[in-house]
């Protein structure tokens, strides 16, 4: 199954997102390797390039990836929205522990974006995860290297 990060209440209507409630993720400190960690999800590839711009839900400024902030990004076992690295280092949001030790088992290097390889996220997206739910907003293609919302 593949793991979902940063999909939120507070960054689509209706709420019940997957991971919850922000508030709830946000922590005072974040872990001791984080920027690696940002770096990580700053460098996953596109799976789905939605067009549109974002502010941050806490502070309502616009921040680095606020422009296609929910695009989907994949490193093929994780997904996440193109805006979660801004959360990440700015709220030092809460990470799940598998996550965790996945990164860090690859050095923090991403592995190789392969066609077969986000046909095999696509699917698992499609199996396990309804795009609607993901934070989109409404269903989404997902067939092609690129989707519109």
């Amino acid at each position: 199954m593949l793991g979902l990060l940063g999909f939120y209440d507070e960054l689509d209507t209706p709420s019940g997102q997957p991971n919850g409630s922000i508030r709830d993720a946000l922590r005072s400190v974040g872990e001791p390797d984080e920027a690696d960690l940002v770096a990580y999800l700053d460098a996953g590839h596109v799976l789905i390039d939605v067009m549109e711009a974002g502010h941050d839900v806490i502070t309502g400024s616009t921040h680095r990836h606020s422009l296609g902030c929910s695009s989907l990004v994949t490193d093929g076992t994780w997904l996440w929205r193109q805006d979660f690295p801004h959360y990440l280092e700015t709220h030092h949001v809460s990470l799940p522990q598998t996550f965790l030790e996945h990164v860090r088992s690859l050095n923090y290097r991403m592995p190789p974006d392969a066609h077969h390889h986000r046909r095999a996220v696509r699917s698992a997206l499609r199996r396990d995860h309804a795009p609607g739910r993901l934070g989109l907003g409404r269903p989404v293609a997902i067939d092609g290297d690129h989707a519109r919302t």
